[in-house]
């Protein structure tokens, strides 16, 4: 159990966050009058209080809201736990608020945690002034999946991710063409479809150009800060100068899992002799997989209709949902 301490909203984006005396989170937007709300992952920001304390005892002098945190909220190490992770605070909206959907006194405000730190592009004041911001390694980003109004003082409690929740996926798209505007991406929504249909819950789509350090630093961030359970590649895999999505896969990866990528090779093989010059890997981040599939629509759809019906029990494996490959 944990306490919310402080509600923080900026009203212009680049502008510091101040302290509010109480604020009403609407449900898949955010925190009213924040600059940051809308139909995104990242609707509101968490800080927990003792990383504040900690970083203050430094001898630095920050306010709440100096870190372009939403909530400061006490007892919970949040970059421990995982994404998925959701938060209930407060009983809801309060009699008579008419501004508010009331979901009931014992129901509470609903939060998900969807990412964990993020990419500082351009350093905040705080980090000017002492050489350093703890937002970018300590703080989380949440979604507001039932919206209500908030008090400091409201108690915040943590409930797990199920068990048997949905696998998450996301789809990232190599292209330079495609990056500039110059070609339609087709292979990336179809991916977003195809492994929906099975079940997946796909959390993100980004279509990027065929440049190493931008294709890293994409698996990365859905790897260790989105969390997602598995990534799936498409294009960069041939033979072109330009085609080093498995290098950069490679490169990010713990382990790798070369199984699938020879399998997808062998089931193409039967249809084109030329699926012999596709590079393509896989391999593990973490708790998540990534997988290189081709760039042509109709190869991902060959690609992914075959891997799909093996592909959960692996990710079950990885994930300690299940704990060896003997069938029953």
């Amino acid at each position: 159990m944990g306490k919310l301490i402080a509600i923080c909203i900026s009203e212009k984006k680049g502008t510091q966050k101040v302290p509010v005396e109480s604020a009403v989170l609407r449900e898949d937007h955010g925190i009213e009058g924040d600059a940051h709300a809308g139909n995104w992952h990242r609707q509101v920001s968490l800080l927990g209080l003792e990383k504040i304390e900690a970083f203050r005892a430094k001898g630095a002098d920050v306010d709440f809201g100096a870190f372009g945190e939403n909530l400061i909220i006490e007892g919970f190490d949040f970059r421990s736990l995982p994404v998925g992770t959701r938060f209930r605070i407060g009983g809801g909206a309060p009699a008579g608020d008419e501004s508010v959907e009331r979901n009931g006194e014992d129901e509470g405000a609903l939060l998900e945690m969807t990412q964990i730190g993020k990419e500082c592009h351009s350093h905040c004041a705080i980090f000017h002034m002492v050489g350093d911001c703890i937002m970018p390694r300590e703080g989380v980003f949440a979604k507001v999946l039932k919206g209500g109004r908030i008090r400091p003082g409201d108690e915040v409690t943590e409930i797990p991710p199920e068990a048997d929740r949905p696998f998450t996926a996301a789809w990232v798209t190599m292209s330079d063409k495609g990056a500039r505007g110059e070609r339609v991406d087709e292979s990336g929504p179809l991916i977003e479809q195809i492994v929906s249909e099975a079940g997946y819950e796909v959390i993100e789509g980004v279509l990027i150009p065929d440049d190493r350090q931008t294709i890293e630093k994409t698996l990365i961030r859905l790897a260790d800060q989105r969390q997602v359970n598995v990534v799936f590649t498409t294009g960069g895999t041939g033979f072109s100068p330009r085609d080093i999505t498995p290098e950069a896969t490679a490169a990010v990866c713990d382990r790798m899992a070369p199984g699938i990528a020879e399998a997808m090779r062998a089931y193409s093989m039967t249809k084109t002799p030329r699926a012999m010059l596709s590079r393509a890997v896989s391999g593990i981040r973490g708790q998540t997989l990534i997988i290189n599939l081709p760039g042509s629509p109709k190869a991902v759809k060959e690609n992914l209709e075959f891997v799909l019906p093996s592909l959960g029990h692996g990710l079950e494996i990885m994930l300690g949902r299940k704990h060896d490959c003997a069938r029953k």
